[in-house]
């Protein structure tokens, strides 16, 4: 039973990655939201909360991110193994098939079927990674709070657009300041919650002894 429980977990890694490198079209932003689905929504290998942590330390990382996600899946259920299984699934397919539609892409380079259905595809990709960055920010308001969130939304923009810093340097900004946020909202928690029972219980005192 362990053996093709073990088997099985392999056939979804390789399923799951072979899906998302086949449908990814245009790179690591259009593949990222796949690789979603079938790790949070399809499998549950984990909450979108860590796949948003595993998603901002990939980038932050050098390399394809979308390689770098599937490795860290497959290692994170299987061990190096399934990170070889789930890299291979990955890449493999997609290269081969990569290899194939651009050839013929060149001999219909000027085809106005092809343009319209490259153009076509464009859309879909924007609408996918609009959904997640959407879906994500949902999750800023309700961990940073309103205030909070909309600044950092505010902040990233203009480091990453009118600064210009490399991705990786904002990230890794953003890391350190989440750190150090939580770590100072945990202590005013705790210190609010803290008056809050002293108050509760001098209340209680007075009108036990009254």
């Amino acid at each position: 039973m362990e053996i093709n429980t073990t088997n099985h977990r392999y056939r979804e890694l390789a399923a799951a990655m072979f899906r998302a490198g086949v449908l990814g079209y245009g790179g690591g932003p259009s593949v990222i939201p796949l690789i979603r689905y079938e790790a949070v929504t399809r499998y549950g290998w984990m909450k979108d909360e860590e796949f948003g942590e595993l998603l901002a330390i990939a980038n932050a990382l050098p390399g394809p991110i979308a390689t770098k996600i599937a490795a860290y899946l497959g290692y994170r259920e299987k061990g190096w193994t399934g990170a070889a299984v789930s890299l291979l699934a990955h890449i493999l397919p997609s290269a081969a098939a990569m290899l194939v539609l651009m050839s013929i892409v060149q001999l219909l380079s000027k085809s106005l079927v092809v343009a319209g259905m490259i153009e076509a595809v464009m859309p879909v990709i924007a609408v996918m990674i609009g959904m997640m960055a959407y879906e994500f920010a949902q999750r800023t308001f309700i961990g940073l709070g309103k205030p909070f969130a909309i600044a950092m939304f505010a902040s990233a923009f203009a480091l990453l657009e009118f600064a210009p810093l490399h991705p990786a340097i904002v990230i890794a900004l953003f890391l350190a300041y989440g750190s150090v946020h939580y770590r100072v909202a945990n202590r005013l928690r705790e210190r609010i919650d803290s008056k809050r029972n002293r108050r509760k219980d001098k209340e209680g005192s007075a009108t036990w002894n009254g």
